[in-house]
């Protein structure tokens, strides 16, 4: 299932509060690291994880090479990975985080199998959909430019 009800997703991000962002980017202009970096912004706890950037220093946390080096409790783990990759992605997460409450893939990525594996053992599962999209949208924070601000704004 790809068609998520707002009240879903927002009930998702309200209850979610350490986020391991699974191939994230130390560089600023890709979506992984902006995407990580907002997240930070609005309050979760944001543990990257990317076995090339492994020891490193990004938003404050260690950066893990795996999900299974985070000895902290995990709510969410948001993945920004090919679609192939998300099997062996969702195993580690339910193995390594006992009270997983969610399994996110990022725009473009989904994978069935994965997902209804973990949905059998509780987790919820969003696919194809991006968390800083949807905490904007659902929360208010999209902003329009230009002539549409002005005729929304001189009607309320």
């Amino acid at each position: 299932m790809t068609d998520y009800s707002d009240e879903h997703l927002k009930a998702v991000l309200q209850r979610t509060k350490v986020v391991a962002v699974v191939g994230v980017s130390m560089n600023p202009v890709r979506p992984s690291y902006y995407v990580a970096r907002y997240l930070g912004l609005k309050g979760y706890r944001v543990i990257p994880v990317n076995p090339g950037h492994a020891g490193k220093l990004l938003f404050g946390e260690k950066v893990r090479a795996s999900l299974s080096e985070i000895e902290a409790p995990v709510d969410m783990v948001d993945i920004f990975r090919r679609s192939e990759a998300v099997p062996p992605i969702a195993d580690e997460a339910l193995e390594a985080f006992p009270k997983l409450k969610t399994i996110w893939m990022q725009i473009g990525v989904e994978h069935a199998e994965a997902a209804a594996q973990a949905e059998a053992r509780g987790v919820t599962v969003i696919q194809n959909r991006c968390p800083k999209i949807e905490y904007q949208r659902l929360f208010g924070e999209l902003r329009m430019g230009g002539f549409a601000t002005g005729i929304i704004s001189s009607k309320l």
